[in-house]
């Protein structure tokens, strides 16, 4: 089955992992994906995923997500660009979340990468998602 939309199919699927209580996920691999996923350990969001590979022909990222007093750490987390209607901001126009407790994914010319790192990095480009 083709997905339209790998990064909100990812995104959806930890979502219902977490409303289930589950510790792992599983989602077909890409380079995106993993640059997301990245993005979301080294903020703390997640503990961390490794790729699966099956059969030598598709491979998988097992996710492990991370809970707190069980309850999940990552609150909420929402696709912004979507394939419809692609999101875009500037280094001035970066979006804050949650009064700056939550991140924002963006996808650069310098790579995937949060807002914060962005900001630094003074590029912009195409709003992924949002967590908080």
């Amino acid at each position: 089955m083709a997905v339209t939309d790998p990064i909100g199919d990812m995104l959806t699927r930890i979502r219902n992992a977490q409303q289930r209580g589950k510790n792992r996920v599983n989602s077909p691999a890409s380079r995106l994906r993993e640059r997301v996923l990245e993005v979301l350990q080294r903020e703390g969001f997640i503990r961390g995923f490794a790729t699966v590979q099956h059969d030598g022909t598709s491979a998988e990222l097992e996710i492990e997500l991370k809970y707190f007093d069980g309850e999940p750490v990552i609150k909420q987390i929402q696709r912004v660009s979507k394939p419809g209607r692609r999101v875009y901001a500037s280094v001035d126009t970066l979006p804050t979340v949650f009064n700056g407790l939550g991140i924002s994914i963006l996808s650069t010319s310098k790579g995937v990468m949060s807002d914060s790192d962005a900001r630094d990095a003074n590029v912009g480009g195409e709003v992924l998602c949002k967590v908080f």
